[in-house]
């Protein structure tokens, strides 16, 4: 089933714009309440890997997709197209969060973000070179974790006091026991095969307050894809993202000892709850030096992350800069303590 909304004014290509978060009609301006814009799901499922042909409603052209596309763009005409079957049902987002951020927002704030970079190469930083830019709702899990933790350590305290003409220092042995119930929410963990794990993880933080019952109205003019990766098989990577979180509040525990032996530490983190989200995401492709580098930027707070060329020219002026200012730093100390400068 092809979901291709059509203006009720003057029959054009609706989408979703960012700037109102309305859908909207580029021809006559016209918009929609997506709260209150009518749809009939049909519970559907999609098998796994299985490449399936639609068309396009709006010109006829074939829209050959593979078993994760939610949501695309016709390639002949251009309209922003969801297929139904494959957000419905079992597949059925719970939460989306919309963009807040259009397609030429997020193209001058990447050139804005290129400009910054004081170690790039000159010809990066005029941002000219931006081969395109992609709106992606990507799928994620949200988990809600409890964590139960038993500790047995032994602390010490340590005391130095004088008496007569000796110091003494004296050392206090504590065994000391924790019981401690931790519960963690949203935490995220991406769930697309494509996407690159570490640069979703640095998108972080995304604004949970602002997540939204799905509708498949959000996803028009915007490209989608539905989850890989189950919430059972995500699981390990939500307990490693909250490891140092549980260590770091396991220690405060044991604020005013000296030193911490730990004798057990029994970690039970269980999902409490999971669910399934789409969270808005800018990819950038830049060509630069022959080579494509990508780039992700947040599709609500603009935050850009990657890892862009570095001119070693600049990085070697740099270090020279540091290198004749700690110079020219330690003569005049010597000067002012009464030396000279050679």
């Amino acid at each position: 089933m092809i979901l291709h909304y059509k203006c009720p004014n003057c029959g054009g290509d609706m989408s979703f714009d960012a700037n109102s978060g309305e859908l909207s009609c580029a021809s006559c301006g016209n918009k929609e309440n997506i709260e209150t814009y009518p749809e009939n799901l049909l519970s559907i499922t999609f098998e796994e890997e299985e490449v399936q042909e639609y068309h396009c409603e709006n010109c006829g052209a074939a829209l050959i997709t593979d078993a994760n596309t939610t949501a695309t763009n016709c390639s002949f005409c251009g309209a922003g197209v969801v297929l139904a079957d494959r957000v419905s049902g079992s597949l059925a987002p719970r939460k989306v969060i919309p963009f807040t951020i259009s397609k030429e927002d997020a193209m001058n704030a990447f050139k804005k973000w290129c400009k910054k970079g004081l170690l790039t190469p000159k010809g990066f930083m005029n941002a000219d070179r931006i081969k395109s830019i992609t709106g992606i709702y990507v799928p994620f899990w949200l988990f809600d974790i409890n964590s139960k933790v038993d500790v047995t350590a032994i602390c010490t305290k340590v005391r130095t006091y004088t008496s007569g003409d000796y110091i003494y220092t004296e050392t206090s042995y504590f065994e000391a026991f924790r019981e401690i119930n931790l519960d963690y929410l949203k935490i995220p963990v991406d769930a697309s095969e494509k996407m690159n794990d570490e640069l979703m993880d640095k998108l972080e933080p995304f604004p949970y307050e602002q997540l939204k019952d799905f509708k498949t109205p959000y996803l028009a003019g915007y490209i989608a894809e539905k989850y890989q990766y189950t919430d059972d098989e995500l699981l390990p990577r939500a307990k490693t993202k909250i490891g140092d979180y549980v260590d770091s509040f396991v220690h405060s525990t044991f604020a005013g000892y000296q030193s911490i032996n730990y004798r057990n530490k029994d970690v039970d983190t269980r999902i409490k709850n999971s669910d399934y989200v789409l969270l808005p995401v800018w990819m950038v492709s830049y060509d630069f030096d022959s080579q494509e580098h990508i780039f992700a930027m947040n599709g609500q707070t603009g935050k850009v992350v990657g890892k862009p060329p570095i001119s070693k020219g600049k990085v070697l002026s740099w270090f020279s800069g540091i290198a004749a200012g700690t110079f020219l730093g330690l003569k005049c100390i010597a000067y002012f303590m009464g030396g000279g400068f050679w």
